[in-house]
């Protein structure tokens, strides 16, 4: 079953994102965070795959439109993305879940290398009830992790010069 792409509020401006819902028509609902690309066809498809294992996956536009498959272009562009912006986006992806007629009104969060750093950042600003974290690390970004509500997952490469070891043994100890 394919997704569509949605709109949803993001604190008096708006979002789209793409949605896919469970081929049982109810399930937890999951923001799918993506990677320094945007949200490309792989995001899609995670999403889309989500829905398949019984979750409401929303999959925001972080970037608004832009995707890239060139790394230089892609640092570029997540340089330039607004923090704020992103968490009210990610914070009204999550609003949106949690109201979805086809939610159980839980909401999980999941991102990829930007994302997992993300995943995380969500998870602290919302009270999300898991958040998994693909190999990612926010540089300049220190999430309040006392606010934490629900578990942390880590996944972590041990030769990663972006989310190296360290930066994940340091994330743990917090």
């Amino acid at each position: 079953m394919a997704g569509e792409i949605v709109t949803f509020p993001s604190n008096g401006e708006s979002c789209e994102g793409y949605l896919a819902l469970p081929g049982s028509g109810r399930g937890p609902g999951l923001v799918v965070i993506q990677e320094w690309w945007g949200l490309v066809p792989w995001i899609k498809e995670m999403a889309d795959r989500f829905a398949a294992q019984g979750y409401v996956a929303l999959a925001p536009d972080l970037y608004h439109g832009k995707t890239t498959a060139e790394p230089d272009e892609a640092g570029k562009i997540m340089m330039s993305m607004a923090m704020d912006k992103a968490a009210t986006d990610m914070a009204g992806a999550y609003d949106f879940l949690a109201g979805h007629s086809a939610s159980t009104g839980k909401v999980g969060s999941v991102g990829y290398c930007l994302g997992g750093g993300l995943s995380l950042f969500i998870a602290t600003l919302k009270p999300i009830d898991a958040c998994v974290i693909y190999y990612g690390v926010l540089p300049g970004v220190q999430p309040e992790l006392a606010n934490l509500t629900g578990p942390v997952l880590g996944h972590y490469a041990e030769n990663d010069g972006w989310a190296t070891p360290e930066a994940a043994t340091a994330l743990e100890t917090q």
